[in-house]
């Protein structure tokens, strides 16, 4: 059996669309940070069970969910020359399926978790291509810090690697949550309709140049910098989605509120930024130095039920093995 321990991450240029959705291959690059203190601590142990099983934050789950879950397992049985099922208990320390990345925790947890179960020793490229294959995001949460995900020419060389690691620079995520609910519309049926929206083609040709920006604004700590870019590139994504055929609609009132009010504090001189992944959830940047005067005004906004507060974090890690074969 194996146990490892995985953080979400949040997107600072996002990846919307996937050119090959089987593969998961992005159309386009991005860059996220790890959030520390926010984990899956996933176990994996294989053994003579007479299929695989799925328990999730102490509930079975059988369908869709251990249908990707026993995908992932089956590129490890066949990387290890195996056959045997796996019992697979997952659990998570903050909202799952609400827009914080519970499912790039998820699969980056598994990954490492059920390819050292099954005896292989992966590099970080080929756990976060592995990774990949559950969750297009969860290839940034095998490495730590601030990461890069290049789409990559094909499955070979589309991964993450690190750009700084988390000492680099200390910001903080302030994640203002205005509703712990599963959202309706996952981001694997999403990424399949990005291409319906005719905004969609404008964003990817755009792309490199956001990642250009970001990439240089992490890089030299320019908070700034950071802010504009991050919130083009969120506002940008979510014009696709409502652009979609179906239309997705993730924000509520209270997002609008959230990212209104972070606008006019920066207007101000306070140095805090939005960005929002797929879920009504946002995610507030901000220098440590901010943290709790940006957490108390989160807070006290209208329909922000509680503030979740996290540092930049590092890779997925094993935290137990023990040999079963």
């Amino acid at each position: 059996m194996s146990v490892a321990l995985a953080h979400p991450n949040i997107a600072l240029i996002k990846y919307w669309g996937n050119r090959d959705n089987d593969l998961r291959l992005p159309v386009n690059g991005s860059i996220s940070i790890n959030l520390d203190g926010l984990f899956t601590r996933t176990s994996v142990s294989f053994g003579n069970a007479k299929s695989d099983s799925l328990t999730i934050n102490g509930s079975e789950v059988g369908g869709k969910g251990l249908a990707r879950v026993s995908h992932i397992l089956n590129l490890v049985r066949e990387m290890a020359q195996m056959n045997e099922h796996a019992i697979v208990t997952s659990e998570n320390n903050f909202p799952s399926g609400a827009g914080i990345a519970s499912s790039a925790s998820a699969f980056a947890a598994l990954a490492l978790a059920a390819s050292n179960a099954a005896g292989l020793s992966l590099t970080q490229p080929e756990l976060s291509r592995l990774a990949r294959r559950g969750s297009g995001s969860a290839s940034r949460s095998i490495p730590g810090g601030f990461v890069e995900w290049q789409m990559g020419k094909d499955e070979t060389d589309s991964f993450a690697f690190s750009i700084a690691d988390a000492t680099h620079w200390d910001l903080r995520d302030c994640i203002a949550i205005v509703s712990a609910s599963h959202k309706k519309t996952g981001s694997t049926e999403g990424h399949a309709i990005a291409g319906t929206s005719p905004l969609q083609l404008a964003r990817v040709a755009d792309a490199p140049r956001r990642l250009t920006l970001c990439r240089r604004a992490v890089l030299e700590k320019d908070f700034n910098a950071l802010a504009n870019i991050m919130e083009h590139d969120s506002d940008t994504m979510h014009a696709v989605m409502m652009t979609s055929s179906p239309a997705l609609h993730y924000w509520q009132a209270a997002s609008v509120t959230v990212m209104e009010s972070v606008r006019a504090w920066r207007a101000q001189g306070m140095p805090v930024a939005y960005t929002v992944d797929a879920g009504p959830n946002v995610h507030v940047l901000c220098p440590f130095a901010v943290q709790k005067e940006a957490q108390a005004r989160l807070q006290n906004l209208p329909g922000v039920e509680n503030v979740l507060v996290a540092g930049v974090g590092g890779p997925a890690r094993l935290v137990e093995s023990i040999s079963s074969r």
